[in-house]
């Protein structure tokens, strides 16, 4: 094979491999309805996902949602009905403020200091460091 074939070639299977695999997502609240509450079933396996523990994120939704919630066996209580898309939307901006590096939009962030109403977030992917307002 002579330079321009070997080039065609690589070119051909550039495309492919271009395509940026993200083996990373989101993960979907599995919410369970139980009268006047909602149940978030998966909150350990959301908040291994974010790596941080599950007290942060029930603060979070706490805030968010204006609705005291508690943590009683790896499950999210809310105490009121909550929409499952509208949960959904509040994890995933959860995780796009606190989790997702703003510079590299990788998940391997980690906080490093909480003062003054601020937490400074710390990116082991690319080194990136900034602050987000504390929830």
């Amino acid at each position: 094979m002579d330079y321009n074939e070997l080039l065609e070639r690589a070119f051909s299977k550039a495309s492919s491999l271009s395509k940026e695999s993200q083996d990373f997502s989101i993960p979907e609240a599995d919410v369970v309805p139980q009268g006047s509450k909602t149940i978030v079933r998966n909150l350990a396996k959301i908040a291994d996902a974010a790596r941080r523990v599950e007290d942060e994120i029930s603060k979070y939704i706490t805030k968010e949602l204006a609705v005291p919630v508690s943590i009683e066996e790896h499950r999210l209580v809310i105490s009121a009905r909550v929409d499952q898309k509208a949960l959904n939307d509040k994890i995933a901006k959860f995780f796009n403020i606190y989790v997702i590096c703003k510079e590299c939009k990788k998940p391997d962030t980690h906080y490093a200091s909480t003062d003054r109403g601020f937490i400074v977030i710390v990116c082991e992917a690319c080194g990136a460091r900034y602050t987000v307002k504390h929830y």
